[in-house]
């Protein structure tokens, strides 16, 4: 990927800095918002069965637009995209935290969805353009955006937390406004400019894409609430299935689709994507359900309940910084992908021995430890096998597609572990023993997906030769 103007070496470090806080707020925004919804609910009049979509309207909107985010990314150049991102969260931001009613509520946070769809992959796509060539520090750079995610999500619950209880809940919103300003700021001082790309923008394409993908999205959300063998399930997965072959249909016939199908016969991207589906569908129900079993079962409210997760967030960071990258250098990613992939599954098992009188120094502390040292091996070489396995001038399409491969993993996979949990239990509010029983049952659930993972890893992956250090091949051995 050329560019006009790079910044000097010495600017390249803030410039990932901005890039880090894009990805954090990106997370916190879907985590941010749970302490509130008590008060959000009293306010704005939300009905129980409807008090969800203050975060599905963001996922679906997030989700959906992904891919056509990175194409425009690679169109019309990933530092326009970027800027553009923030400018629409920061609207989305505003239109939500001055809300006074249901609508407009899920107008904002469908609007932060946007800007969110918009500001991810093209965040990755200047994370390539500023390390792509220089493997050891592209290594680096990812290790520190991939750090950023597990540090706004639970930012998100503790800053929840403490805005709720001594601000209101507006401010969960508007706390997004000064930092949005001041990437909107940076952005053109830090950022490098791309060349112009020829094309055009797919519009049927992105119309089709963008419609299955969230249908999709809302089939999965939707279905523990309205039941996966339900008409309404089924039928909106059907409505989604036709519309994403309709899609498939209509890039296989243009010339110059929005995504090229050909991107998908490099193994090694195919099979990083993979994984990163796999990651989030077992990492994102473990958060939410280790949430649930320190505030419903230890009795935590929520303030000490974000609190207590914040020495599996260090871990997380820890490894991703400093551990992933030396073994991948030492291993090889591959390697290192499956390393991870196996020890969050064993984390995930340990986890899954919780008992309903127990404590979260003996029953949860330890074994989240564990299962973060698996996230923080496994992110990091999936993530840059995905960006490092396309081709230079499609960095903002393959950051959209790795960037929809987890969301879509992370939905899919936090719908079908609450059903295995509500199963077993976890829909009995007050009885201690049978939440515990659900909860156990969806950490299990959860490391059987990370089991597969590592399974596919071994199966699919290709240990990537040796290569000089071009952005042909960034990711070093």
């Amino acid at each position: 990927m050329s560019t006009n103007s790079a910044p000097p070496v010495s600017r390249r470090w803030w410039a990932l800095a901005v890039i880090a806080a894009a990805q954090f707020m990106v997370i916190m925004d879907t985590s941010i918002i749970g302490v509130a919804l008590p008060k959000m609910q009293a306010d704005l009049g939300f009905s129980p069965g409807n008090l969800s979509w203050v975060f599905n309207a963001y996922v679906v909107a997030f989700g959906g637009l992904l891919l056509l985010g990175g194409k425009l990314s690679d169109l019309l150049g990933a530092r326009r995209i970027f800027a553009a991102g923030w400018a629409v969260l920061l609207a989305g931001s505003v239109v939500a935290g001055l809300a006074g009613g249901v609508g407009a509520e899920l107008t904002g946070r469908a609007i932060q969805g946007v800007g969110a769809a918009l500001i991810a992959p093209a965040a990755l796509t200047l994370l390539m353009m500023l390390f792509g060539a220089n493997p050891k520090e592209l290594t680096k750079a990812i290790a520190l955006y991939g750090a950023a995610a597990p540090a706004g999500g639970t930012a998100g619950v503790f800053l929840g937390g403490v805005i709720t209880e001594y601000l209101s809940w507006p401010w969960v919103f508007f706390l997004n406004v000064p930092i949005a300003l001041l990437a909107l700021a940076a952005t053109p001082y830090l950022m490098p400019r791309a060349t112009a790309t020829k094309g055009s923008v797919d519009v049927l394409g992105a119309l089709l894409v963008t419609a299955g993908l969230g249908v999709g999205v809302y089939a999965i959300v939707r279905a523990p609430e309205a039941g996966w063998s339900s008409a309404q399930t089924l039928l909106v997965g059907l409505a989604a299935v036709v519309l994403l072959a309709a899609f498939v249909a209509s890039q296989a016939r243009r010339s110059t689709p929005l995504m090229r199908l050909g991107i998908f016969t490099n193994p090694n991207l195919a099979a990083a994507n993979v994984a990163q589906l796999l990651l989030g569908a077992a990492w994102v129900p473990m958060w939410f359900f280790l949430n649930l079993y320190l505030q419903q079962v230890l009795g935590l409210s929520a303030f000490p309940s974000g609190s207590a997760l914040l020495p599996m967030t260090t871990f997380i960071m820890l490894g991703m910084i400093v551990v992933a990258p030396r073994l991948m250098n030492a291993i090889g990613p591959k390697r290192t992908l499956v390393t991870g992939m196996t020890v969050l599954t064993a984390g995930l098992i340990l986890l899954s021995l919780l008992r309903s009188n127990g404590s979260f120094w003996v029953d949860v502390l330890p074994a989240s430890l564990v299962a973060a040292a698996g996230m923080s091996l496994a992110f990091i070489p999936s993530l840059g096998l995905a960006l490092s396995s396309a081709r230079p001038e499609e960095g903002g399409l393959a950051s959209g597609i790795v960037n929809t491969s987890y969301q879509i993993g992370s939905a899919l996979g936090l719908a079908a572990i609450t059903a295995v949990a509500s199963s077993n239990g976890a829909n009995q509010l007050g009885n201690l023993p049978a939440l515990t029983n659900g909860y156990s049952a969806a950490l299990i659930g959860a490391a059987v997906i990370a089991a597969a993972g590592a399974i596919a890893t071994v199966v699919w992956l290709r240990t990537p030769k040796p290569a000089p250090a071009t952005t042909e091949a960034p990711v070093s051995q």
